[in-house]
């Protein structure tokens, strides 16, 4: 028998080599042109499905169609209707799910797969001291709970110090090696030199950042097409961040400095999602032409009107403010504390301006799988349950530019869907209890799940 400490290094090797070599193709730009965010394995086109669910929620409207089935055929939703009405072919395995909801596969819009909770393990050190491999035996993992838990589409929103790894992640979940969600991924992220972590070392010693820093022009076009070449589907920007003289959040980026950024993805067709939790840091960076904000802790009622005036869409991230309160000392029952306060105020600012929400807790901060919390959350803050569902069904979908392949329960979409037991439009909480997950016409969970 082998020392456990050499089989250790060497899956440890074996790993960092896998991430390296995909991090390697993916430059080269092959992986790139051939995988989308809508790539995942897929059904045999010979396989036919008919699920029979007590209740269909079809993802735009506001309230699920009783005694309705779905038939997919291959990866596609082929028939949607009253069981009545539905024909199904020869050789068509039916599914009974009594008790329960089917919708569209939920579709988580701010997550982080190569982080773990806060509580487990610091950010400082998650960066610092978690080797390459460490963390992505940990993304693996991760996008398998996140998966199972009904979300079949992601967006990774930085991989916080693992450079190009999210881009192998997205190749092997992509090409059936490992489950996951669909991803669509933002690589590095760009922040502004000297605003980023880790933080809090001797001035004589460089410490490697959780994002790529760049600033000007110059700097700013060429990390943007550097992470492009690489496969970032967004390109993300801290807008602002914790460096002012008291450790406040202050703006990092100049309007100009942010619309470059804007120009550079748009002309590789692809758009910018600015992290912002100043009222100043979301206006510079709204009038510069971004495509989404997320936070927006410190969003005032006109800079939201301005938000919904040029269509821009926010993701308030509340699972991510409720989690760090908690391992602060938080508890149910307490007074919110001043962050929540500030995060209930501005979520409530956006509705009332019109301004499209986009369901992503921030996942990682707190436990991959639970990504649901977020929904639980909106409807908490003041959100009807049907409005919440379709912000991570065909909300999302529109978001992040897959409304023509996902996020409805209609013939000819992809067939992404997850069975919920009960009814979620009337109790929020049914998100959780999770019964069957299928992705492209395959069930990851429940039934006869095959992978």
């Amino acid at each position: 028998m082998r020392p456990v400490r050499t089989l250790h290094r060497r899956a440890s090797a074996a790993l960092t080599a896998m991430v390296a070599s995909a991090a390697t193709v993916a430059s080269a730009g092959a992986p790139a042109a051939r995988l989308h965010a809508q790539d995942a394995p897929a059904a045999p086109a010979t396989s036919i499905l008919l699920l029979l669910p007590d209740r269909v929620f079809i993802g735009t409207e506001d309230s699920a169609r009783t005694g309705w089935a779905v038939l997919v055929t291959g990866d596609r939703i082929t028939a949607v209707g009253p069981r009545a009405e539905l024909r199904a072919p020869t050789g068509t395995r039916t599914i009974a799910l009594p008790g329960t909801t089917l919708l569209p596969g939920f579709i988580e819009g701010h997550t982080h797969l190569f982080l773990h909770p806060y509580d487990e393990t610091s950010w400082n050190d998650q960066v610092l001291r978690e080797p390459l491999s460490l963390r992505t035996a940990r993304a693996v993992a991760h996008a398998r709970a996140t998966l199972e838990a009904g979300f079949t589409t992601a967006r990774d929103l930085g991989t916080e110090g693992a450079g190009y790894a999210d881009a192998g992640l997205k190749q092997a979940i992509a090409l059936g090696i490992i489950p996951g969600p669909r991803l669509q991924i933002a690589s590095k992220a760009i922040v502004a030199s000297g605003s980023y972590g880790p933080k809090g070392f001797a001035d004589e010693w460089v410490i490697p950042q959780g994002a790529e820093e760049a600033d000007g022009v110059e700097g700013l076009t060429r990390a943007a097409r550097s992470q492009i070449g690489h496969g970032a589907d967004w390109v993300k920007v801290y807008a602002d961040y914790r460096w002012g003289p008291a450790g406040e959040a202050r703006p990092t980026f100049s309007e100009a400095e942010l619309r470059t950024l804007v120009e550079v993805a748009a002309s590789s067709g692809r758009h910018v999602v600015a992290h912002a939790a100043t009222a100043e840091g979301m206006r510079r960076a709204v009038l510069a032409g971004v495509a989404m904000i997320e936070h927006g802790d410190g969003g005032t009622p006109e800079v939201f009107q301005l938000m919904a005036q040029r269509g821009v869409t926010f993701c308030p991230t509340l699972a991510a403010t409720e989690a760090t309160s908690r391992y602060a000392g938080w508890r149910e029952g307490m007074p919110p504390t001043e962050r929540m306060a500030q995060k209930r105020a501005a979520f409530t600012a956006a509705r009332n301006a019109g301004v499209s929400i986009c369901m992503g807790g921030d996942a990682g901060v707190y436990a991959h799988g639970t990504n649901a919390w977020e929904m639980e959350l909106l409807v908490q803050y003041g959100m009807p349950a049907p409005a919440a569902l379709r912000a991570a069904t065909s909300g999302n979908a529109r978001a992040l530019g897959l409304a023509e392949r996902l996020g409805t329960v209609h013939p000819g979409q992809l067939a992404d869907l997850v069975a919920v037991r009960g009814d979620p439009t009337c109790e929020i909480g049914a998100v959780r209890r999770v019964e069957l997950v299928m992705q492209g016409g395959r069930i990851v969970r429940g039934g006869d799940a095959t992978r």
